[in-house]
């Protein structure tokens, strides 16, 4: 089983179609079912040719496909279904609601509040990943200045009315770099309420 699942490593072709969670990838005239979260289909659109790093997960009913645009979110992947109790689809779940850098920046502060807020993580989950990674991620490094305006005022709330914005945009199936680069733009909020409504009006959606 080892060697099927390391069989592919990446796959190019062009878009043919996508979904919410997977796209079809045109590779010579064969159609492939590739798994994708939310971060990686940002990147790419029907009719681009992409290149795509590729995880084959075996199932006794079925062979499975999950494709990453990054090496880093390919790495960040592996070392999440590593884990006991994680396999491809939280992993995927936590990388649909975060980015690889944003996930680091947790392990590093070893923050299980913030862990256990991504789909599928509880307590215990979330203390074992942060145990399990800790080590492994320690020499890796993070981009923090993203969130210095987002952390500076939380003394007032206003980190978790980011947060329970943030949240809220998620679920409506916006990810969460297209998020942060347009709340980077404003730092003094009224309400959660509020940060939703410019959030929705910058990314033209309504």
């Amino acid at each position: 089983m080892g060697s099927i699942e390391s069989m592919i490593g990446f796959l190019r072709g062009k878009v043919a179609y996508t979904f919410p969670d997977y796209c079809f990838l045109d590779v010579h005239d064969v159609g492939y079912r590739v798994f994708v979260s939310h971060q990686t289909r940002n990147h790419i659109g029907v009719g681009e040719e992409v290149m795509l790093y590729i995880h084959t997960h075996v199932r006794e009913d079925a062979i499975l496909l999950y494709g990453f645009f990054s090496q880093e979110e390919y790495d960040l992947f592996q070392h999440l279904i590593g884990i006991s109790g994680i396999g491809p689809k939280v992993a995927q779940g936590i990388l649909s609601a975060i980015t690889a850098n944003e996930f680091y920046r947790l392990i590093h502060q070893k923050d299980v509040k913030a862990i256990t807020k991504l789909p599928g993580i509880g307590k215990k989950t979330a203390e074992r990943i942060i145990l399990e990674l800790k080590d492994k991620l320690a020499t890796t490094s993070f981009d923090d200045d993203s969130y210095a305006d987002h952390t500076g005022d939380c003394s007032d709330g206003m980190g978790d009315k980011i947060a329970e914005a943030t949240e809220a945009l998620l679920n409506l199936g916006f990810g969460q770099s297209e998020i942060q680069s347009v709340l980077k733009k404003k730092t003094e909020w009224a309400s959660t309420e509020e940060i939703i409504r410019y959030a929705l009006a910058a990314l033209q959606r309504f």
